[in-house]
C-alpha cells in the first residue's frame, strides 16, 4: 500500500481493514454522533430492551475518528491538509486515552476525535503496535466528558454467544449491529504482515468505518476490537474479525506507558526463513547473539565465518517449552505468550546434537 494512501483499509483483494476512505464531498462536522436516546418502549421484549440499554450505555464510550494528511500544491507550493480517512475508536480511560486500529490513523498528519456529545478534540498518537493493528491516542478532555468502555474478557467466549458491534460505517452516526461469535482462535494478517492469533470471528455486520470500534458481549463489555472483514466486494459479507480484548488489554497499557510494545525475547538476530529453507534447515537459525543477552547467558552460538572464508551456521532453535519452532514467526508467537522475566526452555540443534537450556527472557525491540 502507498505511504500516504487512504487509511490503508484494503488489506488484499479479499481481506480488508475497515477504515473509511474520505470523500471530497463529506462534511466532517455533519458526522458527529448523537447522544440523546429515547426511552425504550415498555412493550418490547426483555431481550430487545436489554440490547437497547447496552447501546445507550456503550455509545457514550464510542468516538468518531477523522484524519488528514498534509499535501503541497505543485503550483503555489502552499501546504494544506486534505481528508484522508475515518474510523471508530473508544474511550479507554478518563485520562483521555482512546483506542482504535493502527490502520485507521496510518499516515495521518492530523487526527480529530469526536466524542458522543459532539465535542471535537485534536488527538496525539501515544503509541502504536502495527503487528496487532492497535493504536492509542490521547485527547485533552475533562474526566467528566469521558466514559471508558467496560472491559470484559475473551478467554471465556463461546461460539454462538450474542455480540454487538458499534461503529460509524461509511461515516454515518453511531450504528449498532448484532450477531454471534461465529468462531474463535482465527488467524489473520496485520498491516505489518505479522500473524494476529486468537482472533474472534463474528457475523455481526461490520463495514468500512467500523474499524477500531468495540465488539461487545450482551452485557456491554468489550470483548474485541473490530479490525477486518472478508469480502470480494468491500462491503460486509458475513465474516468479520476482531482482535480479542485479552490481547488488547495486554498491549494498551504498554503503549500508554512506553509508547511501544515491550516484547520478551532472547537478544538474538535471526537468519531469514528463506535462506534456512534454501539450506535445507528445519528451524530458526541464530545469526548473531547480543553481548550480555539472555541467549549469551545460556551459551547459544550465532553464525560465524571460518578461517577459510566459509560461513558456519549458528545454533538452530527447534522448540520453545516443547512447542515446535519452524519459522521466525513461530518463535515470535511463542515469545509473545510470555512476559519479560519469564523462564522458558529453549531446544536447539548444535551440529547433530539436540540441546536444551533454560533462558530468562529479556526486553527486546
Amino acid at each position: 500500500m502507498g505511504g500516504r494512501c487512504v487509511a490503508a483499509w484494503l488489506f488484499s483483494s479479499l481481506v480488508l481493514g475497515l477504515s473509511l476512505p474520505a470523500r471530497g464531498t463529506t462534511d466532517r462536522h455533519s458526522l458527529p454522533l448523537q447522544v440523546a436516546q429515547a426511552a425504550a418502549p415498555t412493550d418490547l421484549g426483555p431481550e430487545e430492551q436489554a440490547t437497547i440499554a447496552v447501546f445507550d450505555r456503550a455509545t457514550r464510550s464510542v468516538v468518531f475518528i477523522a484524519n488528514t494528511a498534509k499535501q503541497r500544491d505543485p503550483w503555489s507550493f502552499n501546504v494544506f491538509e486534505v481528508p484522508q480517512g475515518s474510523g471508530t475508536g473508544f474511550v479507554w480511560s478518563r485520562q483521555g486515552h482512546i483506542v482504535t486500529n493502527y490502520h485507521v490513523i496510518y499516515g495521518a498528519d492530523s487526527i480529530t476525535v469526536t466524542l458522543a456529545d459532539r465535542t471535537e478534540y485534536k488527538a496525539k498518537v501515544i503509541g502504536v503496535d502495527p503487528d496487532h493493528d492497535i493504536a492509542v491516542l490521547h485527547i485533552q478532555a475533562s474526566e467528566a466528558a469521558l466514559q471508558p468502555v467496560a472491559i470484559g474478557n475473551s478467554q471465556s467466549l463461546r461460539v454462538g454467544q450474542k455480540v454487538l458491534a458499534i461503529g460509524n460505517p461509511f461515516g454515518l452516526d453511531h450504528t449498532l449491529t448484532t450477531g454471534v461469535v461465529s468462531a474463535l482462535g482465527r488467524t489473520i494478517k496485520s498491516m505489518s504482515n505479522r500473524t494476529i492469533e486468537g482472533v474472534i470471528q463474528t457475523d455481526a455486520a461490520i463495514n468500512p468505518g467500523n474499524s477500531g470500534g468495540p465488539l461487545l458481549d450482551s452485557g456491554g463489555r468489550l470483548i474485541g476490537v473490530n479490525t477486518q472483514i472478508v469480502s470480494p466486494s468491500g462491503a460486509f459479507a458475513g465474516i468479520g474479525f476482531a482482535v480479542p480484548v485479552d490481547t488488547v488489554n495486554r498491549i494498551v497499557p504498554e503503549l500508554i506507558k512506553h509508547g511501544k510494545l515491550i516484547r520478551p525475547g532472547l537478544g538474538i538476530s535471526l537468519v531469514p526463513d528463506a535462506m534456512a529453507r534454501r539450506w535445507g534447515v528445519n528451524g530458526v537459525i541464530i545469526g548473531k547473539v547480543g553481548r550480555g543477552s539472555a541467549a549469551e547467558r545460556i551459551g547459544l552460538h550465532g553464525a560465524r565465518e571460518t578461517a577459510g572464508g566459509r560461513i558456519e551456521l549458528g545454533d538452530i532453535i527447534v522448540a520453545v517449552d516443547g512447542k515446535p519452532v519452524e519459522t521466525i514467526e513461530d518463535l515470535m508467537d511463542l515469545m509473545e505468550q510470555h512476559k519479560v522475566g519469564d523462564q522458558v526452555t529453549i531446544e536447539f540443534m548444535r551440529g547433530n546434537r539436540r540441546v536444551q537450556a533454560v533462558a530468562t527472557l529479556q526486553a527486546v525491540n
